[in-house]
C-alpha cells in the first residue's frame, strides 16, 4: 500500500522545517512527500533547498498560485498517487510511528475511509493535555463537538476530522475535491469537516484514534482569521462556512434544526441571540454583539447560497 503524505505550507519555513524532519523520523518511511507552496514564498523554498530538511525524503513541490487552503489541498490531490493520502499541517509534526499505524489501519479494514488521530497541541510553552471521550461528533441539535487535540480511549467512529491529521484512502475520495466555496483568504476554516463528512456521506467509515497522533504547534496565520484576534469579516465568513457544511451534509430535518440552535443558542465561538441578550450587562458586551451579528450574517449567506 503506498502512502502519500501531503503537506501546504504558506510562510512557515521553520515549522515546515520541523515536520519534515519528523517525516524522516517515520517507522514506516512516505512513499511520497508532496508541499504545495506558493512560487513567490521564497523563504518557504531556500528552506527546502537545505540538504537537511529535505534528508533522504521522496519530496516533491507542488506550486499553487491560488490563494488559501482549499486551493493548496486540492492541487496536493491531484499531484499526490498514494493508495492513502495522509494529511497534515506544516506547523505540525508527526510522531514516529505515524504512517506506521496510518497504513495498518486502512490495510486491515477495508471500509475505512478516512482516519484522524490527535493532536497534541503546543500552547505557550506548555502541552494541552485534558481528555475528552467524546471527539468529531455532530449532535442532535447541529452543535459541533471537536476535541480531536484532547481524545482519548479507543479508536472509534466519528462524524468529522480535524486537518493537521488526518488520512483518506484514494478509492474513498474519488471525484471528491475540498469545497471551493468556502471563504477566507487563508484558512478557510472548516474545510476538514466539509471534505471528511463527504466521504461519510458516501458511506465510508471515518475512524479517529488517539494513537495516531502528531505534536502541533500552532504558528501565525496571515489573513483575518488569526489566532490571536479575528476581524469581523473572518468571523462572517466562519460562520458562512459552517452553515454552508451543514446545509451541505446534513438531511433537512436536522438543517433547520442546527438553524435555529445556532440562531437561538450557539457557543462561544458562533453566538446565538441568548449570548447576544446575556451580553448587556457585560464590559464585553460590545464585542460579542458585534460578533454575533457576523454570525447571523455569514448563516444568512450561507442559507441564500444553498436555497
Amino acid at each position: 500500500m503506498k502512502v502519500s503524505v501531503l503537506v501546504p505550507t504558506y510562510r512557515r519555513p521553520a515549522d515546515l522545517a520541523r515536520c519534515l524532519i519528523a517525516l524522516q523520523r517515520q517507522m514506516k518511511k512516505p512513499d511520497e512527500v508532496i508541499v504545495v507552496a506558493r512560487p513567490e514564498d521564497d523563504a518557504t523554498h531556500e528552506r527546502l533547498a537545505d540538504p537537511a530538511v529535505r534528508g533522504n525524503l521522496p519530496l516533491r513541490v507542488a506550486l499553487i498560485e491560488v490563494p488559501g487552503q482549499v486551493a493548496a489541498l486540492n492541487r496536493g490531490l491531484d499531484a499526490s498517487s498514494g493508495d492513502v493520502i495522509a494529511i497534515t499541517d506544516d506547523d505540525a509534526a508527526p510522531r514516529p510511528d505515524w504512517l506506521q499505524r496510518i497504513a495498518a489501519a486502512f490495510k486491515l479494514d477495508p471500509r475505512l475511509g478516512a482516519l484522524g488521530g490527535r493532536d497534541w497541541v503546543h500552547e505557550r510553552g506548555r502541552v494541552l493535555d485534558g481528555e475528552r471521550d467524546q471527539v468529531g461528533k455532530i449532535l442532535p441539535s447541529g452543535k459541533i463537538i471537536g476535541n480531536h487535540h484532547l481524545g482519548v480511549g479507543a479508536a472509534r467512529e466519528v462524524d468529522m476530522l480535524k486537518g493537521a491529521n488526518m488520512s483518506y484512502r484514494r478509492a474513498a475520495i474519488a471525484g471528491l475535491r475540498f469545497d471551493e466555496r468556502l471563504r477566507g483568504a487563508g484558512a478557510q476554516v472548516h474545510n476538514d469537516m466539509a471534505f471528511s463528512m463527504g466521504v461519510k456521506r458516501a458511506g465510508w467509515k471515518l475512524v479517529y484514534d488517539p494513537h495516531v497522533a502528531v505534536d502541533h504547534y500552532p504558528a501565525e496565520r496571515f489573513d483575518d482569521n488569526r489566532r490571536d484576534v479575528q476581524t469581523m469579516a473572518a468571523v462572517r465568513n466562519a460562520a458562512y462556512n459552517l452553515h454552508l457544511v451543514l446545509r451541505e451534509h446534513l438531511p433537512p430535518i436536522k438543517r433547520e434544526t442546527a438553524w435555529w440552535w445556532y440562531t437561538l443558542v450557539g457557543t462561544r465561538v458562533y453566538p446565538g441571540l441568548v449570548h447576544a441578550v446575556l451580553s448587556a450587562t457585560s464590559k464585553d458586551g460590545a464585542t460579542v454583539r458585534s460578533r454575533w451579528r457576523a454570525v447571523r450574517l455569514g448563516a444568512q449567506d450561507a442559507r441564500r447560497a444553498t436555497s
